[in-house]
């Protein structure tokens, strides 16, 4: 019978759930990356080895790396991005020498994942994340302060920011300055709002067909090198899937992924599936994605969320919400099936259930530096999700 390979992430050592925790879940893997080592910087192999052995005293695998960062010097083709690209290199070569073979990144200019609230209380009780736009609005407009950010506003949404800013005293200004600028999963990058600003600045003259011609520079260098290593890479959309901070995202819809894939053709060339990231818009068809692109699927992130016709979005439970989930594994089954019938090796995709809401005993917790993070509403959604493929296999005889 059919099934993906359930897997959950880890932060590493500090991370307060476990891989004891995670393997009391029932997972097969580990998804993790080094986050001690800075962008940009090589992996060494006695690093990933001893990584990897920490996983595998507990019964798992390492199933995939999330992420080796891509730095702003690779994204932007400026400064130390030569040598950069070198040590991405070179970590390929050293992953695929320790049986690593998927690598999970991204290519989010500036900031990766956005949410405005970490702790959106739901009707039963629970929190999630959120994104709002006219709350991003007035960090823009208001702690940012960045030129020209009140043409990407509705006149609407701009007096609605104005308000809610005015709304906050100066703790909770702080509070929600660190929400939106410290969003680099598993590392605490300590940046600033000046050094945002003059991050972006270094995105002056760089529109979209610039970004998506540094993004082709960087896969010619790499790709070679994961094909002659037995390493696939997997790229993961933008989140949320359209511009922020006046930026273009260049990994958001449908046009996008085939860009991606028509970029270099390999199957090294590949995709992290998320769902999450993807359905804030309405337009991408999730299953038909898959049916279209499963081929080049390396992984996947498996969550939901739910649109509001003001633009905002939250996330939902893994199997309610804008997304529909049994769509989206049905087709995942149906290109695993498609895979083994035609002799992939790779045809088992491993999943992780992305997110999770906070709730019983984690509400009384701290909130952990990860936020989305926790284990019981992970755990959650893993079992749904779990019993979900469990139906569609027997029922599709897969």
């Amino acid at each position: 019978m059919l099934q993906m390979k359930e897997t959950f992430r880890w932060f590493g050592p500090n991370d307060s759930v476990t891989l004891a925790d995670i393997r009391q879940c029932g997972c097969a893997g580990v998804i993790t990356s080094l986050h001690q080592i800075p962008y940009g910087e090589l992996w060494s192999r006695e690093a990933i080895a001893e990584r990897k052995a920490m996983i595998e005293a507990h019964g798992m695998e390492w199933t995939a790396v999330e992420s080796v960062p891509v730095s702003e010097d690779i994204r932007t083709r400026s400064g130390d991005f030569e040598r950069h690209i070198e040590n991405y290199k070179e970590t390929i070569r050293n992953l695929g020498a320790e049986g690593v073979e998927i690598i999970i990144y991204n290519f989010m200019p500036v900031l990766d994942w956005v949410r405005t609230n970490f702790a959106y209380k739901l009707e039963d009780g629970s929190e999630c994340l959120r994104f709002d736009p006219v709350h991003f609005a007035a960090f823009e407009l208001y702690i940012l302060k960045r030129a020209g950010a009140e043409a990407d506003y509705t006149e609407a949404q701009l007096k609605a920011a104005e308000s809610y800013f005015q709304s906050l005293n100066a703790n909770q200004v702080k509070a929600f300055e660190r929400n939106i600028i410290d969003v680099f999963p598993g590392v605490d990058m300590g940046f600033t709002v000046d050094d945002i600003r003059r991050m972006l600045n270094r995105y002056d003259g760089i529109d979209r067909a610039q970004l998506k011609e540094n993004y082709k520079h960087f896969l010619e260098a790499v790709i070679p090198v994961c094909e002659a290593s037995g390493v696939r890479m997997a790229v993961h959309p933008d989140d949320p899937p359209y511009s922020i901070l006046g930026l273009p995202r260049i990994v958001s819809t449908e046009e996008d992924i085939r860009d991606i894939v028509e970029m270099y053709d390999s199957p090294a060339n590949g995709l992290c599936f998320c769902t999450g990231s993807l359905s804030p818009r309405a337009e991408n068809d999730l299953p038909g994605m898959i049916e279209r692109w499963g081929h080049r699927i390396n992984v996947m992130h498996l969550r939901s969320t739910q649109r509001n016709a003001d633009g905002s979005f939250y996330e939902a439970r893994h199997l309610e919400g804008s997304v529909d989930m049994y769509a989206v594994v049905k087709a995942v089954l149906e290109e695993m099936k498609r895979r083994k019938a035609s002799g992939r090796k790779d045809w088992q995709l491993a999943f992780r259930p992305d997110h999770g809401h906070t709730m019983l005993d984690d509400l009384q917790k701290p909130m952990p530096p990860n936020p989305g993070y926790t284990c019981i509403g992970r755990m959650r959604g893993l079992s749904e999700i779990r019993g979900l493929q469990l139906g569609i296999a027997r029922a599709l005889n897969l």
